[in-house]
């Protein structure tokens, strides 16, 4: 004869490691990175005090921390930072304009993409900076090559990322569009854009990423303005200091950027 349980018995939960104790609390991430971030200033002043390089190469963080003080009343810093955002912006416009075009194309002509997405995987892992002479040649010396060696760069990661949400799209969708005969700037703008709305921002925070890296490397090659050639010429002085401290607040003003890129993306996806 069957078991049977007594009425009103619960069943016994399904509990794993990561199930009932859960998730990891925001609490405890954050003590999570906040021990990697003393720990790493830890070993980085310890390396500086202990004289095993030359304390020039790897300065104490108390003169890192009072260079970037100087740095943030320093006009010049504002003013090489205008130079580099206005390129960084320019760069995601252009680019981020042409890879969404692209990837929409891409992700709904089943013919395109066979003919033509090859290339753009081929030619996205390429470092962009070997188009710097060419962009140089087409656009001079200006903001204007970098602009466009930026917008390079970015463009194929959104391309992909938008072509791969294009194919994600609910295809009850597209098919109510076309019952109602919407235009191509209709479906986009009223179907497309807003179902993948996900992806696109996902590879614009890429494409931001790599719009910086390359507008700054551009810079550091011919230039004479932008956070790039200010970090050359504070290299040239042999200002490790400065140098690091500046390194920093690039990584912090590219990081609250990612940081809000990846708060908006979060929010589409919700």
């Amino acid at each position: 004869m069957a078991a049977t349980k007594p009425v009103g018995a619960r069943a016994p939960l399904a509990t794993t490691s990561w199930g009932r104790t859960g998730r990891v609390s925001a609490r405890s991430t954050n003590v999570i990175r906040v021990c990697f971030v003393l720990g790493a200033a830890i070993i980085w002043e310890s390396l500086s005090r202990s004289g095993l390089l030359f304390r020039d190469v790897v300065p104490s963080l108390v003169a890192i921390v009072a260079s970037m003080g100087k740095l943030l009343v320093n006009p010049a810093f504002y003013a090489n930072l205008q130079v580099t955002a206005w390129e960084v912006a320019a760069s995601l416009a252009i680019g981020g304009v042409a890879g969404i075009v692209v990837g929409i194309v891409l992700g709904s002509n089943k013919f395109l993409a066979r003919a033509y997405e090859p290339y753009v995987y081929y030619l996205a892992p390429t470092p962009r900076i070997i188009f710097f002479p060419v962009m140089i040649m087409w656009f001079g010396v200006g903001i204007a090559s970098k602009i466009a060696l930026g917008a390079l760069s970015c463009f194929f990661t959104i391309a992909l990322s938008t072509a791969a949400g294009m194919r994600g799209i609910d295809k009850v969708l597209i098919r109510v569009g076309r019952t109602f005969r919407a235009t191509p700037w209709q479906m986009a703008t009223k179907i497309y854009l807003p179902a993948m709305s996900a992806p696109v921002l996902n590879g614009v925070r890429l494409g931001f990423g790599t719009a910086v890296i390359t507008a700054l490397l551009a810079e550091t090659k011919l230039s004479n303005q932008g956070l790039g050639f200010m970090v050359m010429q504070i290299y040239a002085r042999f200002d490790m200091p400065t140098l690091y401290g500046l390194l920093a607040i690039v990584f912090l003003i590219a990081g609250l950027g990612n940081l809000l890129l990846g708060k908006i993306a979060g929010g589409a996806r919700t």
